[in-house]
């Protein structure tokens, strides 16, 4: 009798566990890196100030950026402090998948402080050399990519699989599979780079669709939600959640400085891990197709730079918009920076709410 009370009590207590939730240690993950973005803040921009690392403006952009000259940069560093921070915190360091992402992470932004450094302290143009940037990002997701093929454990974890219909998912192998997973990675990280030119203009939409891939990382790890959603079930994937949530505290946080007008710019280290980070967490939940459409304000930036590099040398020196990335085309057609920005933050609410419902929509 006193060994079946011992053990309903064991049971019992275990069932209470509450920090061993992942919805409640997402919240408080997304309320440290918070905390920590308005406590590091301040120190990390004097810090900023003091080395003079400014922010170098175009001379043929807007004329209003001339202002933005000094402003100090590489902020995204605060970014993945506050992230990994939390996910050691919060996270599950048992899992995989928590691992893959933190590294992946903390690698492109390893890259970018490197370029960073080089342009704004050494007062290098050119930065990390392109070849060396895309080598090292490549590496970087190359790895990432092997490593989640050759360690999949059910089909349903390298297919493709398509939004709004339950039975449609295409068998990559794990060649198609590395290969997706590094576009993906490395697609994302360059278009959050290119999106992030106007005083948060970046960071807004990465908190919104890193909140978006939460639920769907929460979904993709809960075998009885996933079957019910007719998602693919992917054992382990809902720690990310955590992960999510601390970028978007994180970002919140980055947010109050990087709000117009800037106090400080994210920079190459900011952007590329950000961008890197929300396409590996899509590549594990399985919802590519869904990152593109969430992110949709990343992709028609990165396209808007592609045609207007190919038309200026199909043609000969004409250019389709006034000036690419197309949030500048959109300032020197006479937006205000604050509209631009504004604007893009309701298109991506639109986006990742029709990302959300292929939740349902299936």
């Amino acid at each position: 009798m006193l060994l079946e009370l011992a053990e309903w009590l064991a049971k019992d207590i275990r069932a209470f566990n509450v920090f061993g939730y992942i919805t409640l240690r997402t919240v408080l993950a997304g309320m440290t890196a918070l905390v920590i973005s308005f406590v590091l803040g301040p120190p990390v921009i004097r810090w900023l100030m003091a080395k003079k690392i400014g922010q170098a403006v175009r001379d043929d952009g807007p004329r209003s950026h001339l202002t933005k000259a000094g402003t100090p940069t590489m902020g995204g560093a605060l970014i993945l402090i506050a992230i990994a921070i939390t996910t050691l915190l919060w996270g599950d360091l048992t899992n995989r998948y928590v691992w893959v992402v933190l590294l992946v992470t903390l690698g492109f932004g390893a890259v970018g402080w490197v370029d960073d450094w080089r342009k704004v302290v050494h007062r290098n143009p050119r930065g990390l050399a392109s070849r060396w940037k895309y080598f090292w990002t490549s590496l970087i997701a190359l790895a990432a990519a092997v490593y989640l093929a050759v360690t999949a454990t059910v089909p349903a974890q390298t297919e493709l699989i398509v939004p709004f219909f339950k039975t449609v998912a295409y068998p990559m192998g794990i060649f198609g599979f590395v290969m997706l997973t590094y576009f993906v990675i490395v697609g994302s990280s360059h278009g959050v780079n290119l999106t992030d030119g106007l005083d948060g203009l970046a960071i807004m939409p990465a908190v919104m669709v890193s909140g978006a891939l939460a639920i769907f990382a929460y979904v993709a790890g809960h075998s009885v939600f996933s079957r019910y959603l007719g998602l693919p079930y992917i054992p382990g994937a809902g720690e990310l959640a955590v992960f999510c949530g601390a970028l978007c505290g994180a970002g919140l946080g980055f947010l109050w400085f990087n709000a117009y007008p800037a106090e400080v710019f994210m920079g190459d280290v900011g952007a590329l891990a950000l961008g890197a980070a929300l396409g590996t967490v899509a590549v594990i939940v399985r919802q590519e197709i869904v990152l593109f459409i969430m992110g949709g304000v990343f992709v028609v930036e990165t396209l808007s730079v592609m045609l207007q590099v190919v038309y200026f040398k199909w043609t000969g020196g004409k250019r389709i918009l006034r000036m690419a990335p197309l949030h500048h085309h959109y300032e020197l057609s006479g937006w205000k920076e604050t509209q631009v920005v504004v604007r893009f933050w309701i298109i991506t609410i639109m986006l990742v709410l029709f990302g959300l419902s292929t939740l349902k929509l299936r």
